[in-house]
């Protein structure tokens, strides 16, 4: 399964970037992540369906719902959510089963 996660800063946070960077490297090292990817919105060009309004996103791959769910209950995620979670001023989460 894929979990896709969009972070959008606090205007107050914006000046903890490194912070929060640093809290994901460390947030991507669970054992039960297969593949993880972060980062900040690309500079493709403006279109009617691009969404460039997110300060970060975090693509997670899992191989299974299990480990997924494992992730969801580790002790570093939770580390992680209340290090961060006065960063952000909205989370949206996205996650897809794999099709092919």
């Amino acid at each position: 399964m894929i979990h896709s996660v969009y972070f959008w800063l606090k205007e107050e946070a914006q000046g903890k970037r490194e912070e929060f960077e640093a809290a994901l490297r460390e947030l991507v090292k669970i054992s039960e992540i297969k593949e993880a990817r972060f980062g900040r919105p690309a500079s493709t060009a403006e279109r009617p369906v691009t969404d460039h309004s997110f300060d970060y996103s975090l693509i997670l791959t899992f191989a299974s719902q299990a480990d997924h769910d494992v992730y969801q209950d580790h002790p570093d995620h939770h580390v992680f959510v209340n290090q961060c979670k006065d960063l952000w001023a909205k989370v949206v989460v996205y996650d897809s089963e794999i099709l092919s």
